[in-house]
């Protein structure tokens, strides 16, 4: 070997340098050719995922920035103003309406609850009188009846009663296969 090159130290040891020779790639044969032929598919596979999922942020980025550009560039301040202005126009409408319909739900509660109050006041009073208190609405019907209380009415006496007066289911008599039976006493059958 005539190509060692040999370095010496002043009171060191003597070091020799060989230059690498065979400078090609057959140890990554050896050491890469087993691993692709391991796990090949699974590195193909997330090869493309990669690849994919990096086409799908790229095309998204482009697409936030051309409408923030696009949006931003058409935007003038008049016209950000005026539609400020319009929003909030279009809010305090919905308020108004809004506080103009829970007034008017506030009335009516209050009418009901006068109403209620009204209806308690006068039964307490028919109640302190000694009648008893019927409601607008029995006092309606009883108008009712005022006024056709002048046709005859015909009682219904040809009616047969539906069984004996003196039929009781739980006797067990008057007929059919049903006759009701008391449970048997004691422990419930079963077990040992």
């Amino acid at each position: 070997m005539d190509d060692d090159v040999t370095i010496e130290d002043e009171g060191g040891p003597e070091i020799q340098k060989t230059p690498l020779g065979n400078q090609d790639l057959s140890f990554l044969q050896q050491t890469v050719g087993p691993l692709l032929a391991e796990y090949g598919w699974y590195l193909l596979f997330m090869c493309v995922g990669v690849y994919l999922v990096v086409q799908h942020l790229s095309k998204r980025r482009a697409s936030q920035g051309q409408s923030s550009s696009a949006s931003g560039a058409v935007q003038n301040p008049n016209a950000v103003v005026r539609r400020q202005e319009a929003l909030e126009a279009s809010r305090r409408r919905m308020q108004e309406e809004l506080d103009a319909k829970a007034a008017l739900f506030r009335l009516k509660q209050q009418q009901l609850e006068e109403e209620k109050r009204q209806q308690k006041i006068e039964m307490y009073d028919s109640m302190k009188e000694g009648r008893s208190y019927r409601g607008k609405a029995k006092t309606a019907q009883n108008t009712e009846e005022a006024s056709t209380s002048t046709t005859v009415l015909k009682p219904k006496t040809d009616k047969k009663p539906l069984r004996s007066s003196g039929f009781n289911p739980l006797s067990g008599e008057g007929g059919g296969s049903c006759a009701w039976r008391p449970g048997r006493r004691g422990p419930s059958a079963g077990g040992g």
